[in-house]
């Protein structure tokens, strides 16, 4: 018995090793491959870069780092206002009582059954009718992150709502009985406990955000507000016809970075997030 158990776990092991090479292969080929140039891309491939072409890197830098900058305004204003949005919707729904509040619930799941695809003309219009695809000023970016706020509040209130409710009403009750009102019950009590929620929501929605190529570019045809995605793609045509691989995977390096080090900082609440559920209080 114990036999056939240390065979399980060899063959569990080699499992999980391969998995990760597979995870993790596509990541080296991908570095390795932002230093060379197109001779060496073509006659090394799997081999390493001799020399070592730092200058893909400058270039890549040179060329996406206005669209790095708006894809940071974008995420990062967008982020916080679906945190602070949603949080304080799925607190009403958990610990306030008002009428229809489970109906109203029930409506706004039933938005998770809508493709995003066809919201997209809906919401196209209604920011026209706002004004806010004049490529002037801020409008530009405020319809880009109405766009992604709006889609991101069904999902995130459905998340922290379940949060929410694992949590002991004893603790609210008696935040209560010592004269806490509802905005400090918010403020003191929730928040502190839903941080693990919230960097897992953090991370998922600045993936999505920052990889999204579709809303960006149907709301600005302004190259002044294009995101990382539509940058990459106009860094990938100015390089010519002939195709530059070393600083287009240089280019994708830099445009995965800021999200490598989010999910470096964020690791250990991303964890307890998942995890959350799973654990009665």
């Amino acid at each position: 018995m114990m036999k056939h158990r240390h065979v399980g776990a060899i063959v569990l092991h080699v499992l999980l090793i391969f998995f990760l090479f597979l995870t993790l292969y596509p990541l080296y080929f991908t570095i390795i491959t932002s230093f060379k140039d197109n001779e060496q891309f073509f006659t090394k491939f799997w081999s390493l870069p001799k020399p070592w072409h730092w200058e893909n890197y400058q270039d890549a830098v040179k060329q996406i780092l206005p669209y790095l900058g708006n894809s940071l305004i974008i995420s990062i204003g967008s982020l916080l206002v679906i945190l602070l949005t949603t949080s304080m919707s799925a607190y009403a729904f958990a610990r306030l009582r008002f009428p229809f509040k489970e109906g109203i619930f029930m409506g706004l799941l039933a938005l998770l059954m809508i493709p995003g695809l066809l919201q997209l003309i809906p919401q196209y219009l209604i920011l026209k009718q706002m004004g806010l695809l004049v490529p002037t000023g801020i409008r530009p970016y405020i319809g880009i992150m109405l766009g992604y706020v709006a889609g991101q509040q069904a999902f995130s209130i459905f998340i922290i709502r379940s949060f929410f409710d694992s949590q002991p009403e004893e603790l609210f009750d008696a935040a209560r009985i010592d004269g806490c009102n509802e905005y400090f019950a918010y403020v003191k009590i929730a928040l502190p406990l839903i941080k693990p929620v919230l960097a897992t929501i953090t991370i998922m929605v600045l993936l999505g955000i920052w990889n999204d190529y579709l809303w960006p570019a149907v709301v600005t045809v302004d190259k002044n507000y294009f995101t990382i995605a539509l940058g990459l793609l106009r860094f990938q045509s100015s390089l010519g016809r002939v195709v530059l691989y070393g600083p287009r995977f240089a280019g994708y390096m830099v445009a995965a970075l800021p999200l490598m080090v989010l999910y470096l900082a964020l690791m250990r609440y991303f964890i307890e997030g998942l995890t959350a559920g799973a654990i009665k209080m």
